[in-house]
């Protein structure tokens, strides 16, 4: 059975130690914080894409998305919803990235899971990832082995 919420924090607390994401949680690095609930903080990002990049983090230490719990997902999805309209009006963004890394060969770099808000503006010089071609055949494999995997 899977831990609750409060015993995973236990635990997080004691193998969390050095995680920067946890420290400025428990308020021993600053930050520039923008909101924060029980469960959430929000804070700029240090090394910004776009004026007003933001992270939304868990107060709890998870790793990734497949260490998030379930029960927090709709609380999650609320406050990131609220972070980033409040993002997007305040520097006037013609739209936003919602980013999550999960594992170091996605680029994350901080294995406590966090979700970039990143303000996008017309004309900002960023691109998105390039795209690649696959076959009709290649893409029906990969297809059937993900909803097997489902």
């Amino acid at each position: 059975m899977e831990a609750s919420i409060e015993e995973k924090s236990k635990i997080s607390k004691h193998i969390s130690e050095d995680c920067v994401f946890c420290k400025i949680v428990r308020g021993e690095i600053p930050c520039h914080k923008i909101f924060e609930d029980d469960d959430f903080i929000a804070f700029l990002d240090i090394k910004p894409i776009n004026k007003g990049h933001t992270l939304v983090v868990p107060k709890t230490h998870f790793k990734d998305l497949f260490d998030f719990p379930v029960i927090l997902e709709e609380k999650f999805l609320n406050f990131l919803k609220k972070v980033s309209f409040a993002v997007k009006k305040a520097v006037g963004a013609d739209g936003l990235n919602v980013a999550m890394n999960n594992g170091e060969a996605a680029g994350q770099v901080i294995f406590h899971q966090h979700t970039h808000i990143i303000p996008r503006f017309k004309d900002d010089g960023l691109k998105t990832w390039p795209d690649k071609e696959f076959s009709n055949e290649e893409l029906v494999k990969i297809k059937a082995e993900i909803i097997k995997e489902l």
